[in-house]
């Protein structure tokens, strides 16, 4: 298998878990591996499909991770298919005769095509070894993604003429949702190994702005010429953050699942053949996608879960590389994903018992991420911790570990706010944080006068607090259940269970903020000919030339454009780099790079050698 690994995929050794689970599939015991985006998972059953006689089935939800990793496969030799919608009529019928043939080592294929009776008397036909399902956590209904199409999996395996070696497959699964793979897939005493969620390569950030685009428009200045995916909550949101930044000259496109399928696949492909640089989309962008030198993920507005947050950050550094991961939270957030999931469709299917499980596990969801995007602690502890893994409390790698905080005693604000809404109560009325914090401020909003909100006891008690700094602390307040947000279309604080502890009890209150220093900043007017951020340079080897890389990288364009596959198929951003330190003169010095196989070694040596020995 190690030198499957160096032939075919250019590497000299397994990542963590990866031996493991391959010599676990090779010995024909079924198996379960929990390994976080960029780790290797898709390896751990290529390899073994390479060593086996038969062929391999892939069951992967999304069209574009099949795209992705057949192209890739193809280009280091491999005869791979896929089978889904986008095939014609007479690609349909090639695959077909090519399967029963016995051609190809893989086969992917979505689950709903499983139980199809052309696709049944197909694989009557082939000697199938070994199935690897993608994205095992879609089988759970206490997952993210459920899909009911994956239940059906185990039934499909059982209409087999016998029975091959199963592995599964996920990036982010809880002790709950990992139980309910090993029982829902039927798996055969699996052996089962969790490699850690941990992507050290990941920086993560949150950032609780005054102005959501100009925080963005800062870090994709930074970010200038590098992929980035920017995560909005809707179609609308998607729509005016594309806008805004094509009208700033960044090259950015849009998905979400109002735009036609044509123009989906289209902007889909801008991105990953790098035409577009950034692509703005809601949460039905990017499962599957295989594109790994995207360098920063932003999240517009917070998800629902810290699995749905994972998985999408976790699309930034696949190459290993560092990257940035970045949510910009505002407490509205949290209002429009109860909103979303009080509204939410669910399997008709689901009988009402379960459809009010499941719904109360989303909200338990949501307040973990509420938790995870208010805390002062490290947050890849809290990641970490979220999926039942121990760590260091300090990674030195996230905006919590590197902002400066200080512990300030809040008690007094936090009577007077807690007051305040207190006596709205005694009105029989209700407000949001705004008009909350506008009373405390002594606002000569019209509206407060007509209300009668400026005879209360505390209008005007708190004119020098900034209001940044008062909306800062009804978060922590709701966040800390001493108010609490009510969940209607306009939500509106109220008192909650520990308002009592303050207000009679005299409890203390303590709250850490972030010690505000200086920092440089864009100017939103000038648009992009204006003021730019400080750009992230190319991390090189050291001793490595930047020219050299350059011209790898276009000689690179070059031959992904002449065949139409995304750049990082031919060779990845790490591939170049360690061409750059190594500056390999002959074939066989070349096939020492880091992700040059024996196919890719035949197809690209000369040319690659060609430009080094130019360089110098």
């Amino acid at each position: 298998m190690k030198q499957i690994l160096k032939q075919i995929f250019g590497h000299d050794a397994f990542r963590q878990g990866q031996e493991e689970l391959i010599d676990q599939i090779l010995s024909g015991r079924d198996v379960m591996g929990i390994m976080p985006t960029g780790a290797g998972k898709s390896v751990c059953y290529q390899v073994p499909a390479l060593s086996f006689s038969g062929t391999t089935l892939v069951i992967s939800p999304l069209i574009s991770l099949m795209k992705d990793q057949v192209g890739a496969l193809v280009q280091a030799g491999v005869k791979t298919a896929f089978i889904n919608s986008t095939l014609t009529a007479y690609e349909y019928g090639e695959v077909y005769r090519n399967a029963q043939k016995g051609e190809y080592k893989l086969i992917y294929v979505a689950p709903e095509r499983l139980m199809t009776d052309d696709f049944m008397s197909l694989m009557t036909q082939i000697d199938i070894d070994l199935i690897a399902i993608d994205e095992a956590h879609c089988v759970s209904q206490w997952g993210q993604d459920f899909r009911p199409s994956y239940v059906r999996i185990s039934d499909f395996i059982a209409t087999l003429p016998k029975r091959p070696v199963v592995a599964a497959f996920t990036a982010t699964a809880t002790a709950e949702v990992s139980e309910d793979i090993v029982r829902l897939l039927r798996l055969n005493d699996p052996y089962i190994t969790v490699t850690g969620f941990d992507r050290a390569n990941l920086t993560f950030n949150v950032i609780k702005p005054e102005n959501k685009f100009k925080a963005l428009l800062e870090i994709v200045l930074i970010n200038e010429n590098k992929s980035g995916i920017v995560y909005c909550a809707t179609r609308k949101a998607v729509e005016d953050v594309c806008s805004k930044l094509c009208e700033y000259g960044f090259e950015a496109t849009r998905y979400h699942a109002g735009l036609s399928e044509m123009e989906r696949h289209d902007n889909q492909d801008d991105f990953i053949f790098d035409r577009k640089k950034v692509i703005v989309a809601t949460n039905a962008f990017g499962m599957g996608i295989d594109k790994s030198n995207v360098s920063f993920v932003v999240h517009y507005n917070m998800p629902k879960s810290i699995e749905a947050y994972y998985q999408e950050a976790g699309r930034a550094g696949r190459d290993g590389e560092p990257a940035q991961c970045t949510l910009l939270y505002s407490g509205q957030d949290e209002r429009i994903n109860r909103f979303m999931i009080d509204q939410s469709d669910m399997n008709p299917e689901i009988s009402p018992r379960v459809r009010a499980q499941i719904k109360e596990k989303d909200l338990e969801r949501l307040k973990m991420m509420t938790f995870y995007s208010t805390t002062t602690e490290c947050l890849r502890e809290f990641i970490l911790r979220y999926f039942g893994e121990k760590t260091s409390i300090y990674c030195g790698n996230c905006s919590s570990c590197n902002t400066t905080f200080e512990t300030v005693d809040i008690t007094v604000e936090a009577q007077k706010i807690i007051s305040c809404v207190y006596r709205m109560a005694k009105m029989n009325r209700s407000y949001g944080k705004l008009m909350i914090v506008d009373v405390l401020r002594g606002s000569g909003n019209e509206k407060i006068k007509r209300l009668g909100l400026d005879k209360l006891s505390t209008f005007n008690i708190m004119p020098d607090v900034p209001s940044r700094r008062l909306h800062k602390i009804v978060d922590f307040l709701v966040d800390n259940d001493y108010l609490r947000t009510s969940s209607d279309e306009f939500p509106v604080i109220e008192l909650s269970s520990r308002a009592n502890e303050v207000i009679k009890h005299l409890e203390p209150v303590m709250m850490k903020l972030p010690i505000e220093l200086p920092k440089a900043t864009v100017d939103e007017d000038k648009g992009k000919k204006g003021k730019r951020g400080k750009k992230s340079k190319i991390q090189l080897p050291e001793g490595a030339d930047e020219g050299l890389f350059e011209k790898l990288k276009a000689l690179r364009t070059k031959l992904a454009a002449d065949q139409r596959v995304p750049a990082y198929i031919i060779f990845s951003d790490a591939s170049l780099k360690d061409m750059c330190a190594k500056q390999p003169k002959t074939l066989d010095a070349f096939l020492d790079v880091s992700g040059v196989g024996a196919a890719k070694l035949e197809k690209y040596g000369n040319a690659f050698i060609s430009v080094i020995n130019e360089s110098e």
